[in-house]
């Protein structure tokens, strides 16, 4: 069960590199973490080069990144935005909705349909985000979805669901023109360089932390890398299906950490709203 233990790693790091993040987002600006994340994952990721097969590249590789890493740039921003205004107990969680709108996406982009499970898994991730926040129902039934709608963090998160919903597929086209891990490499690396330029423009003032607080940024590119090694490890092994449902087990660590490190409150209601979007996930999936 090697791909069971590989899984659950990329769950752990990703949970901890959303911890990691959200203690920086508490000095820093939203854009130096967001290029943190993917530069400072480089220096782990770029040997990787040297042990791995150089496919030949074709003009689907390209397509694949330059619309999902040129994609991943913006949801890479929005991420950290999403973290730095709103708990990190509500709006990581939100990702969950990703494989709802691949219910959307899919069939329009690869042709895929979803199945009955699917349709009741969508059921679920509703019913779970609306437990997020239920402390607002009283200010009306619908009080709990729009407070998703109308908070800046879950708001930016969902959008990061949707266009994930898309370069899902990319992503997609990017390793069966390659391969998983030189995929995960190179995407990478594109979408360092391509915020580059874009960082530079909205901080440039704050770039040098980049390297005089290095020891705080490095975590958070270790630990992006780490998850990106250990979930393409496990696709290699088993069902993509099965190693991205572990992942999102993540979202139930970050609300725990939410309570823990960050004194965050609804905890509990929280809780059961990301264990039924969970199970939602599941259900679409596996099934």
């Amino acid at each position: 069960m090697s791909w069971l233990i590989l899984s659950v790693l990329t769950a752990v790091s990703e949970a901890a590199k959303d911890i990691f993040s959200k203690k920086s987002l508490r000095s820093s600006n939203a854009y130096l973490v967001a290029w943190a994340y993917r530069l400072y994952s480089l220096p782990f990721l770029l040997p990787l080069l040297f042990i791995i097969e150089i496919p030949v590249l074709t003009a689907n590789f390209w397509l694949a990144m330059v619309v999902g890493g040129g994609l991943n740039v913006i949801t890479t921003i929005l991420y950290m935005k999403a973290l730095s205004h709103s708990d990190i107990s509500l709006t990581v969680p939100m990702v969950a909705f990703t494989p709802l709108f691949l219910l959307v996406t899919s069939p329009v982009i690869v042709g895929e349909f979803p199945t009955f499970a699917g349709f009741v898994g969508v059921i679920l991730i509703v019913l779970g985000s609306y437990f997020l926040n239920i402390k607002e129902i009283k200010k009306g039934f619908w009080a709990p979805f729009r407070s998703l709608v109308y908070e800046k963090g879950p708001r930016y998160m969902l959008l990061v669901a949707f266009i994930w919903s898309i370069t899902s597929n990319f992503d997609k086209m990017g390793v069966k023109a390659s391969s998983p891990l030189f995929w995960a490499v190179s995407v990478n690396v594109f979408i360092a360089l391509a915020m580059t330029p874009i960082v530079l423009l909205r901080v440039r003032r704050n770039a040098p932390e980049m390297v005089t607080r290095w020891r705080k940024y490095l975590p958070i590119g270790l630990l992006g890398a780490a998850t990106l090694i250990f979930q393409m490890l496990a696709i290699n092994i088993t069902l993509v299906a099965y190693v991205i449902s572990i992942k999102r087990t993540s979202a139930v660590l970050v609300v725990l950490a939410g309570y823990w490190f960050f004194k965050e409150k609804g905890t509990a209601s929280r809780l059961v709203g990301s264990l039924i979007m969970l199970a939602g996930v599941l259900l679409i999936s596996i099934f």
